[in-house]
């Protein structure tokens, strides 16, 4: 971080409040952006790249996105963005308690899902389907495309212009993408991921930060969480079946034997869902730092190198969340109500990809005009592309104003 002259006197950097480990990212050993510019004269650069992210317009839109209900079915059910700032929170929390760069973990949480379609998977499925001739479409991908590409705010360069070690973790938060000595080329690598990495090498048969890796674990301990108690409010499944899997079961029986048995159904379940999430937490660390000891590493590179995900679970804790994400799979994400929202789903994108490809003055002006600059009427793909941004980048509600406008004939006639 580069201070003011007149703090020349206290030149002990603060790279965050707590001291770092030797294997955390350090914001004045950052790698760089795409772009040079001027450090801030108040923030790291990685506290610049979460803020970037908060104020980017494609994180504003998150809140009308669907998590798993779609948001006009009901306010207290999570959206994208909920869920996001949960995952947030936890990431803050795991990267404090092992001493790595707490911003650039944040960053990385609040940044992974700005790349997700209206209507969540339902969405992403649909759409994937429309791209499967046109470079196909993922929104892990999206999301690198929105922070490099998309999101115009400055007058010097297109994205954000984030540090090669946020872009790095959006990229390989879930590990390698490449096997060791195998080329990255455009046959192997999503869209805009190969164009970044054309740009600056993001090493990508390595492993990402500490940081990344406590951004997409956080991630799995949020939605599982949090799925649970929107699946319980919509009356998908009780408490007593969703206490058969042995994760919930322990947690419920831990809180029985707090409180007694006259606590009230609603706190029952916030105290189970809260010793879940905790114990799930607790997994991590203990199992995080018996990984660290047995790697030592000395330095990020140490991290990249390892050969394994450093942050992760036990395996008694995998089983026991794999077995909870087949009941959620079972008696949520496949319940009927959702199922009839993806049957909705499954026709509402289809038809905006295939008129606004079929014919690109059904789009808004100024995506008109990013046809015409990528090519018209001549380039078949790069228009495929611009419509599938359009597209992805609606909220659900904007989606489904849109699919009325267009095939709704007395929209707008009255």
């Amino acid at each position: 971080m580069i201070h003011d002259s007149e703090d020349n006197s206290t030149q002990a950097y603060n790279y965050c409040a707590l001291p770092l480990a030797a294997y955390a990212c350090r914001p004045d050993l950052s790698r760089g952006r795409l772009i040079e510019e001027p450090e801030s004269r108040h923030r790291t650069a990685f506290q610049r790249d979460r803020d970037r992210i908060i104020h980017s317009s494609a994180f504003r839109r998150l809140k009308d996105k669907t998590q798993v209900f779609v948001a006009h079915e009901g306010d207290h059910y999570r959206t994208r963005l909920s869920h996001t700032l949960e995952v947030a929170q936890i990431t803050r929390t795991l990267a404090r308690c092992l001493m790595v760069n707490e911003d650039l973990a944040e960053a990385v949480a609040l940044a992974h899902d700005l790349g997700h379609t209206p209507f969540a998977h339902m969405g992403e499925d649909s759409l994937k389907i429309c791209m499967e001739d046109w470079g196909g479409f993922a929104h892990n991908d999206q999301s690198l495309r929105i922070l490099t590409t998309l999101e115009q705010k400055y007058p010097l360069w297109n994205g954000l212009n984030l540090t090669w070690e946020t872009l790095e973790g959006v990229a390989k938060h879930n590990g390698p993408v490449l096997q060791a000595g195998e080329a990255a080329t455009r046959a192997n690598l999503s869209v805009a991921l190969f164009e970044l990495n054309q740009k600056m090498d993001l090493e990508l048969h390595h492993y990402a930060s500490i940081e990344a890796q406590v951004a997409a674990i956080s991630d799995d301990i949020a939605y599982n969480n949090h799925d649970i108690e929107d699946g319980l409010r919509a009356g998908m499944f009780s408490l007593e079946d969703i206490a058969e899997v042995d994760l919930i079961g322990e947690g419920l029986v831990s809180v029985k034997k707090a409180y007694g048995t006259t606590l009230g159904q609603k706190f029952l379940i916030s105290e189970t869902i809260r010793t879940t999430m905790g114990d799930m937490v607790d997994d991590v660390l203990k199992t995080t730092k018996a990984n660290l000891k047995k790697v030592n590493p000395q330095s990020p590179a140490d991290v990249a190198r390892a050969g394994i995900q450093i942050v992760s679970f036990s395996e008694e804790m995998n089983e026991k969340v794999n077995e909870l994400r087949k009941f959620l799979c079972a008696r949520m994400y496949r319940h009927f109500e959702i199922e009839r929202i993806r049957l909705k789903v499954e026709k509402i994108i289809p038809d905006l990809f295939h008129a606004f490809h079929g014919n690109y003055g059904l789009l808004p002006e100024h995506w008109q005009d990013r046809v015409e600059m990528a090519g018209g009427e001549t380039d078949l793909p790069a228009r495929a592309r611009i419509v599938c941004d359009y597209i992805a980048g609606m909220t659900d509600r904007y989606a489904i104003q849109e699919n009325e406008r267009l095939f709704n004939p007395s929209f707008g006639m009255k």
